[in-house]
């Protein structure tokens, strides 16, 4: 496992720290600020290619509700490995002219789709 600090450097932000950004390293992973979902969901999909992916989840808007956690996708891996290698390769990527940024997610509060 890989526990050396990475750094993302966003047009506008200050560098970051890995550490700062997206907590304490979990095997799911919150994908935000994306807009082409079918690239994650695609058996050959951008998510597969760091390991084996166990769920998705993709909360959608419902009318009349909020919905929690709406416009991010839940990724979680099988292992914490695949999460941080899916990490540092994602963050900072771009899908549909839009930069991922990503974050680690307490798996306990995934599984009971207590998303934020």
């Amino acid at each position: 496992m890989n526990q050396t600090p990475v750094t993302l450097q966003v047009p506008g932000l200050m560098p970051t720290s890995m550490a700062l950004l997206g907590g304490l390293p979990t095997e799911v992973l919150c994908l935000m600020n994306m807009v082409v979902v079918e690239e994650l969901l695609d058996d050959e999909g951008e998510c597969s290619k760091y390991g084996q992916v166990k769920s998705i989840e993709i909360p959608r808007p419902v009318d009349g509700l909020e919905v929690p956690g709406t416009g991010k996708i839940f990724v979680e891996f099988m292992t914490l490995f695949d999460s941080q290698k899916a990490m540092q390769a994602l963050t900072g990527r771009k899908f549909a002219n839009k930069m991922v940024v990503t974050k680690y997610c307490d798996p306990d509060a995934y599984h009971r789709r207590d998303f934020w």
